[in-house]
């Protein structure tokens, strides 16, 4: 489990490429500080298990499953990507919970640069748009961002998130441009809702409260 708060800005060193699978090797000596076999890293976004490290790098396979559905499909050495170790019982949640299972990818669309904050159109296809909400949290490659805008129609959704400088700096996503990839893993809460809605299980007179629902019968409480 990860907060999506970064630690650090890391570096691929080397790939492995098998058929169906990929060994990276991850230069990040802040995430291998106190790392041991076994531990989980989110590498933008993507959770991987660490099977070897030294001083500054880990090494952890990619199966293929993972790189059908990240950005990590086309990873070469030198690449930044944005790190964080698993969140430890105890910690302060300064983003939200983050699985680092990637629902898929997402592609920049557009960026505007404000004063001092940088908005950014990322798609949004039709299978994650009913997961995604304005004022919701959302994942990017790893960053724990809140979703500022939604828009578009079923098969010409975004969504824009807002960053601060802090963010572009400390992060990959100051290296953005319009048509690059990123990873996005929705709101776990929205997901189990959505999967609890389909099967029946909830109505979504049972998920929102009546007032949300029907404005008038908190009115008529009063």
């Amino acid at each position: 489990m990860f907060t999506g708060i970064i630690e650090e800005l890391g570096e691929i060193t080397a790939v492995d490429w098998a058929d169906d699978a990929a060994r990276l090797t991850v230069r990040g000596p802040i995430a291998v500080g106190d790392a041991k076999h076994g531990d989980s890293i989110s590498v933008s976004g993507v959770c991987l298990t660490v099977i070897d490290q030294d001083a500054e790098t880990f090494t952890a396979d990619v199966m293929a499953e993972t790189l059908a559905m990240s950005t990590l499909d086309g990873v070469r050495p030198g690449r930044r990507v944005n790190l964080e170790r698993a969140a430890q019982v105890g910690d302060r949640l300064g983003g939200h919970i983050v699985q680092g299972h990637i629902d898929g990818t997402a592609t920049v669309l557009a960026i505007t640069d404000g004063s001092a904050w940088r908005v950014v159109r990322l798609s949004l296809d039709p299978e994650h748009a009913p997961l995604v909400a304005r004022k919701g949290s959302i994942a990017v490659d790893g960053v724990s961002l809140t979703v500022s805008a939604v828009g578009g129609g079923p098969d010409d959704g975004w969504f824009e998130v807002s960053l601060i400088p802090e963010t572009l700096t400390a992060t990959t996503l100051g290296d953005r441009v319009v048509g690059d990839r990123v990873n996005i893993e929705t709101d776990i809460l929205a997901r189990h809702v959505e999967r609890m809605l389909g099967l029946g299980y909830a109505t979504r007179e049972t998920v929102l409260p009546p007032s949300v629902i029907d404005p008038s019968i908190e009115r008529s409480t009063l």
